[in-house]
C-alpha cells in the first residue's frame, strides 16, 4: 500500500456529525442542519464535487467524468474560468509532449523531475525556486504532464504550431523547452471577461464537460466541508460541501439563483444548499493571494494595500484551505510562498486604474467593476515613481520579477551540480522594487505600518508621448488617477482609501525638483536610472495609481502524489482532493500545474469508493 494513501474502511455510526466552516461566513444548509449535523436530507449529489471552475477544476471534472462519476462543478462566480480565463495562455508542460517531438525536442518524465527538483539552480536575484519543493508531488507532475497535453488536445485545446519556448516562461527547468502557446484571436466570439489568450483553454473544456454531463451550480461559494466521524471518535471521510448563493453576477444581467451558460447548469433556487460527495471532494478554489490576513501569514508586509491579480473578476480568498484546514488538512510548502521568485509579488502592469495587473478592454462585460482601463507605459523615462509620502525610491526602469530556470539558461549546465551557480548572472539590484516599493516609510503607520500606495508622477508632455487619454473610462479619477496645474496641488488633491496622510506639497516638489537635476547632469546619485530623458516640468502635472500586486499562490494544502489532501499527521483525508494553486508543495507558475494536478485529482477521486 502507497505510504500516507490510505482509505479509512472503518464501520460509520448511524449518528454522524459534520464540520461546517470556511472564513467566517458559514452559512447554514437549506435544511436547517447547520454545524454539528449531516442534513437529513441532502439539496444536491454527485460521485465526485469540484468546488471551482478554473484551469484545475475544469480538468478534474472533465477526467472524473471521463472514468464514469458523475460531477457537479461549484463555482462562486456568475460565470467559469476563474484566472484561467483572464490569463496570458502560456502552458508549459513538458516530458515528452506530442509538441516537443514533433520540433525534435528531447525530453522524459524523469528530465522534467531532475530539473524541478534541481537544488543547485537559483533565480537572477539569489533565491532558489525549486529547491524546496515536495519531491513526491514534483515526480507525479513529471509523470503526467505530457499526459495532460495530450489530454487537452482531446478536449479541444489548440496551441500555437511552433516548437515550445521560453516566452513567457520561468520555473520550467534548464534542460529543455516546455512552455506552449494557446492559440488566441480576439474577436474569435469566445466570450470572456477580457481579450486574453486564457479563454482559449477554458472555454473548449468548459464545452466538452457541459458535453460529457458534468453539471454546473454557478453563483454558490462554498461556505464549508462536511467530514464525517469514523468509529473510533476520528474523523472519517469527506462526504459533501455546504455553499451559499453569492448573488455574484455580470454587471446589468439579471440572473436566476444558479444560472448564466445554458446546457448543464443546476437551477437552484435555495440561498444555501448541502451537497452530497459520493466519492469525493475536489477542491480548486484558486488560492489565497485575495486574503488580506492568509497572506501575511507568509510575509507580513503585504498590507491590504496591495491589489491582486485576476480581480475582480476570480478572487483568491483563500476558501479552500481555510475549509480544509478546519477538518483537519495541513498547510505545505511555505517557504515558495515566502521567497521572493517568479511572480509572487509583481509590479504595476497598468496605471491609473485599481484593478493594475492588465489593461481592461472598453468591451469586458465586467468594466462597470473595474471602471478604467490604465494606461500601459511604453517608455518609464516618462515618469518617476514615489511612495505615499512623495519621495522617489527605486530606478524605474529596473525589471519586474525575475524569470529563472528555464532552457538553456544556464549554459553549461550539469544536472544537481554546485557548479551551475558559477554560470548564474546573478542581479539582485535590478529586482528589489517590490521591496523598496513596501519599505516602512514616514507615513507607515500602526498597526500594520502599511508602506500605502505607489503614485506615477508624470506631466503633460509625458502624456503627450505616450499618447494617452487621460479621462474616463481610461483613467479612475475615483481615487486612482488625479491632475493639477502645480506639484504642491497635486499631493493636495491625493485622497485614497489606502494614503494614510495627505500628500505634502513641498515634499512632491522637492522629489520632483531633485529628479530634474538629475535629467540635467545626465547622473541618477539617488537611484542609478540611466539614459535619463525628460524633465517633468509642463503643467497640468498627473499622479497614477502604481502600487505592486500579489500575483501566485504557491503555498497551500498538502497533498500527496495522488492529490488527495493530507492531515497534521501526514495522513490523507478521505475523500478529500486538492488542485491547482491552492495545493502546496510546488513552486511553479501557470496553467501547466494546474491543468496537470486537475487531471491528477479527477482520475483518482473517480476511483474512490462509493458511499451512500
Amino acid at each position: 500500500m502507497e505510504q500516507n494513501d490510505t482509505n479509512d474502511d472503518r464501520s460509520r455510526k448511524s449518528s454522524m456529525t459534520t464540520t461546517i466552516t470556511a472564513g467566517g461566513d458559514a452559512a447554514p444548509a437549506s435544511t436547517g442542519a447547520g454545524i454539528g449535523k449531516i442534513p437529513a436530507t441532502w439539496d444536491l449529489a454527485a460521485d465526485v464535487v469540484v468546488v471551482g471552475a478554473g484551469a484545475a477544476g475544469l480538468a478534474a471534472a472533465i477526467k472524473a467524468v471521463d472514468a464514469g462519476a458523475s460531477v457537479i462543478v461549484v463555482e462562486t462566480n456568475y460565470d467559469v474560468g476563474g484566472h484561467a480565463i483572464i490569463s496570458g495562455g502560456n502552458t508549459p508542460l513538458g516530458g515528452g509532449t506530442s509538441a516537443q517531438k514533433k520540433y525534435g525536442i528531447e525530453d522524459s518524465p524523469d528530465l522534467v523531475f531532475s530539473d524541478l527538483t534541481d537544488w543547485s539552480i537559483v533565480q537572477p536575484n539569489g533565491w532558489p525556486d525549486y529547491r524546496y519543493n515536495d519531491r513526491a508531488v514534483m515526480r507525479a507532475f513529471a509523470d503526467h504532464c505530457a499526459l495532460t497535453y495530450e489530454f487537452l488536445l482531446e478536449n479541444g485545446v489548440t496551441f500555437k504550431d511552433i516548437p515550445p519556448d521560453n516566452q513567457g516562461g520561468h520555473n520550467l527547468g534548464n534542460s529543455a523547452p516546455r512552455e506552449n502557446h494557446l492559440t488566441w484571436t480576439k474577436g474569435a466570439g469566445l466570450e470572456s471577461p477580457n481579450a486574453r489568450a486564457g479563454t482559449s483553454l477554458v472555454r473548449p473544456l468548459e464545452a466538452n464537460a457541459r458535453a460529457k454531463g458534468v453539471r454546473f451550480l454557478l453563483n454558490y461559494k462554498m461556505t464549508g466541508l462536511i467530514r464525517e466521524p469514523s468509529a473510533e471518535q476520528k474523523a472519517g471521510r469527506v462526504i459533501g460541501v455546504a455553499a451559499r448563493h453569492t448573488a455574484r453576477i455580470m454587471p446589468g444581467r439579471t440572473t436566476p439563483l444558479g444560472s448564466f451558460r445554458s446546457g448543464g447548469n443546476i437551477e437552484a433556487t435555495q440561498p444555501s444548499v448541502t451537497i452530497r460527495a459520493r466519492k469525493a471532494v475536489i477542491l480548486a478554489t484558486g488560492g489565497s493571494t485575495g486574503n488580506v490576513n492568509f497572506r501575511r501569514m507568509f510575509d507580513p508586509r503585504l498590507t491590504d494595500a496591495l491589489q491582486v491579480a485576476g480581480e475582480p473578476y476570480s478572487f483568491q480568498d483563500a476558501s479552500g484551505e481555510l475549509a480544509a484546514t478546519a477538518v483537519g488538512a495541513s498547510l505545505w510548502g511555505f517557504a515558495n510562498q515566502t521567497l521572493e521568485n517568479g511572480d509572487n509579488i509583481r509590479t504595476k502592469r497598468a496605471l491609473a486604474t485599481r484593478y493594475n495587473y492588465m489593461t481592461w478592454e472598453l468591451e469586458s462585460p465586467i468594466f462597470p467593476l473595474v471602471r478604467a482601463t490604465g494606461l500601459n507605459v511604453q517608455d518609464w523615462q516618462d515618469l518617476i515613481l514615489v511612495n505615499q509620502v512623495g519621495k522617489r525610491f527605486y530606478d524605474e526602469t529596473k525589471g519586474d520579477y525575475p524569470h529563472g530556470n528555464v532552457y538553456n539558461e544556464i549554459h553549461p549546465y550539469t544536472p544537481h551540480d554546485y557548479r551551475n551557480n558559477e554560470n548564474i548572472k546573478f542581479n539582485p539590484t535590478k529586482y528589489n522594487f517590490f521591496n523598496a516599493a513596501v519599505a516602512m516609510n514616514e507615513y507607515s503607520e500602526p498597526p500594520d505600518y502599511s508602506a500605502g500606495p505607489v503614485w506615477a508622477i508624470f506631466d503633460a508632455d509625458a502624456a503627450e508621448r505616450e499618447k494617452w487619454k487621460l479621462t474616463r473610462p481610461y483613467v479612475d479619477t475615483d481615487g486612482y488617477f488625479f491632475s493639477a496645474k502645480t506639484l504642491p496641488e497635486l499631493a493636495a488633491a491625493i485622497k485614497n482609501p489606502y494614503q494614510a496622510r495627505p500628500m505634502v506639497g513641498a515634499v512632491l516638489q522637492a522629489t520632483v525638483d531633485r529628479y530634474n537635476s538629475f535629467v540635467e547632469s545626465g547622473v541618477d546619485l539617488d537611484f542609478g536610472k540611466p539614459g535619463l530623458k525628460h524633465r517633468i516640468q509642463t503643467p497640468p502635472f498627473y499622479a497614477a495609481w502604481a502600487t505592486p500586486l500579489v500575483h501566485d499562490t504557491r503555498a497551500g494544502l498538502r497533498i500527496n502524489n495522488k492529490c488527495r489532501v493530507m492531515d497534521m499527521n501526514g495522513q490523507v483525508i478521505p475523500g478529500l482532493y486538492c488542485a491547482g494553486e491552492s495545493a502546496g508543495g510546488f513552486n511553479q507558475h501557470g496553467l501547466g500545474r494546474c491543468t496537470t494536478q486537475g487531471y491528477i485529482a479527477g482520475k483518482n477521486a473517480a476511483t474512490e469508493r462509493s458511499e451512500g
